[in-house]
């Protein structure tokens, strides 16, 4: 027989000390939870707060096609999404040594984007389905209107 060291044993799951993809990934994957509030708007992408903690706001957003954010931040919040259904494009600009670089992502079902504080991106859907997403702050957002 040996000894475990007691670094080596897994804790318990806790969504306070958990990355904001594994809470997006994890609140995806249990749609039961979420799937009675689903909503599509015509008009706007929709959106609707599914959980809040003292660590963290998730909300489910759902895109129809051409539906997409403006260019814009986060301000100091972390966090992250994950494509439910759809397919969703992510154009993220950064700014390095007073230069700008662009980059385009695709992402597919499962497949999630990690954000930091004042990361500028841009969100659409560009394909003929509509899609649904799962986005994570932590800090909270005071209200969701990007």
């Amino acid at each position: 027989m040996f000894a475990v060291p007691p670094n080596t044993v897994a804790l318990p799951y806790d969504r306070a000390l958990a990355h904001p993809a594994r809470i997006a990934r994890d609140l995806a994957a249990d749609r039961q939870a979420w799937a009675y509030l689903l909503r599509y708007d015509p008009d706007h992408r929709w959106f609707e707060l599914i959980e809040r903690t003292e660590t963290h706001e998730a909300w489910l957003l759902s895109w129809l096609p051409g539906q997409h954010t403006d260019l814009h931040d986060h301000g100091g919040a972390t966090g992250a999404f994950t494509v439910v259904s759809g397919v969703l494009s992510e154009r993220a600009i950064q700014h390095r040594e007073g230069r700008e670089a662009e980059a385009l992502h695709t992402l597919t079902v499962g497949q999630s984007r990690v954000f930091g504080p004042h990361y500028t991106h841009r969100v659409h859907n560009d394909g003929p389905d509509p899609a649904i997403s799962i986005h994570v702050y932590r800090p909270g957002r005071p209200s969701m209107h990007s």
